[in-house]
């Protein structure tokens, strides 16, 4: 079902955010999967290539298994990281592990297309300046990537810009350092760059999740993801985590449409 909610002022306008309320996780991850291989063959019309950035989690890696199964212009096609934990190579609980698995080895995307963010670095912020770079190459300067793929968590955060992180407040640079967070510094978009991307996709799925979805919609700027852009955002959850969206909550309008 879909579900057009509430207009929220930013950036001294009203701008609608739409929600798509799917039944579950795998659901979302199918729909997202068909978003994204849509806005990529448009993407390469328009501008010859499709620039993407993924962020981590459960669903995102259904959602990469999903996309190459897809009609994506793949040689056009580059992916970036979002954000990454400072672990070794092959951990579990390193992005890029689940992002070959999920992607690289699941479609015809070339190898050298999909672009890590280098977190073995010793200089961590020299690494950061060197992945911006790469942005830069692929997407112009200053960096407008085609589609940014972004989570939420339970205390608001998204990408790797956690509540009171300084690095929340950084603005020159589209790549930076976060954290410690349970015991790892991490490498993410800052900021500056989702703000410039021609579009946002949110995935948000678990009951645990429907508090910060709410306060996510309603603009609340007091946590991270209620800063990213609402221009040319799109939000698909499951019905657990869009349970106030269902329910017709504050900001919902009252000829809400729901399928």
């Amino acid at each position: 079902m879909l579900a057009r909610v509430g207009e929220t002022r930013a950036t001294g306008r009203w701008q609608k955010v739409e929600v798509e309320v799917l039944s579950n996780n795998v659901a979302v991850a199918e729909r997202a999967a068909t978003i994204i291989a849509e806005t990529a063959r448009l993407a390469v019309t328009a501008r010859g290539q499709f620039v993407f950035a993924v962020s981590g989690g459960g669903t995102p890696w259904l959602m990469l298994r999903a996309l190459g199964g897809k009609d994506v212009p793949w040689q056009q096609t580059h992916i970036l990281q979002v954000d990454e934990r400072v672990v070794p190579p092959g951990q579990s609980d390193r992005n890029w592990t689940h992002l070959q698995a999920n992607l690289l080895e699941q479609s015809l995307l070339p190898r050298e297309q999909m672009h890590a963010m280098p977190v073995e670095r010793v200089d961590l912020y020299a690494a950061a300046a060197d992945y911006a770079a790469v942005l830069r190459h692929l997407a112009g300067t200053p960096p407008v990537l085609d589609l940014i793929h972004l989570g939420l968590g339970t205390d608001g955060h998204t990408a790797s810009l956690f509540p009171g992180d300084p690095v929340c407040e950084v603005r020159e640079e589209d790549v930076s350092v976060s954290g410690p967070r349970q015991g790892h510094l991490r490498m993410t978009l800052t900021f500056s760059v989702l703000n410039r991307a021609r579009s946002i996709l949110w995935l948000i799925t678990g009951a645990e999740k429907a508090e910060m979805l709410r306060r996510l919609h309603d603009g609340d700027r007091s946590i991270p993801a209620g800063c990213v852009s609402r221009s040319n955002a799109r939000i698909l959850a499951d019905s657990a985590a869009a349970s106030y969206v269902a329910a017709g909550g504050d900001g919902a309008r009252p000829d809400a449409r729901l399928q």
